[in-house]
């Protein structure tokens, strides 16, 4: 999946060009660091469209788990060995992030008989998701996750070393320090709250 923030976007905020050393790393780290920020957050980001997803409801109610949901073009119910069997109407999009599925009805003339003596329990849903362009406040943390380990003075993770005359010594930082690796940082978590995990009402099912 492509990076949250790019070579460009560290530089602007660097005020200059990356060093040939630096830019060799760049995209390893900047790949890392947008994975950590979309492991953490459980969303996405960029834009996909037609995307399908297994879930189960809660009630009447499927709730897409990546934002901003931009569509929903299709509901199936799944049969007994997992497939999605029945394609469903009269569901109906809250144009956000939930499907309610209290008026939906198969859409053909072919009913199998398990529809009307347990009904499915399980729903694929096809949707468009992710920004056009990535929020600014995630380029930024992501950039800035970058950052502390391209500029960190050793490669050994939180370590920072300072020469005073003939004198050297090395402090060992808390995990909010970078070396080698990139590191989501709890002022990083706060800054990615509104994208945060939640509560999730609809259960995601892996698929086959």
């Amino acid at each position: 999946m492509v990076a949250l923030a790019t070579q460009a976007d560290v530089e602007a905020r660097l005020g200059r060009a990356l060093t040939d050393d630096e830019a060799a790393r760049i995209d390893a780290l900047l790949d890392d660091a947008s994975e950590l920020v979309r492991s953490w957050t459980r969303q996405d980001f960029t834009a996909v469209a037609g995307d399908e997803i297994v879930l189960r409801p809660v009630g009447v109610t499927i709730r897409l788990p990546q934002r901003p949901v931009t569509a929903v073009s299709a509901v199936h119910a799944l049969n007994r060995e997992g497939a999605p069997e029945i394609a469903l109407s009269g569901w109906v999009w809250d144009g956000r992030d939930k499907v309610s599925i209290a008026c939906a009805t198969p859409s053909g003339d072919d009913t199998p008989s398990w529809w009307w003596a347990d009904g499915p329990d399980t729903y694929q849903v096809t949707y468009s998701h992710g920004y056009a362009t990535i929020p600014p406040l995630v380029v930024a943390t992501v950039c800035a996750m970058v950052m502390r380990t391209l500029l960190a003075p050793s490669m050994a993770a939180g370590m920072v070393s300072e020469r005073i005359g003939q004198y050297t010594y090395q402090l060992q930082q808390g995990t909010g320090s970078s070396g080698a690796t990139v590191v989501l940082t709890r002022e990083d978590e706060k800054a990615l709250a509104r994208w945060g995990p939640r509560r999730a009402g609809t259960i995601q099912v892996e698929a086959g």
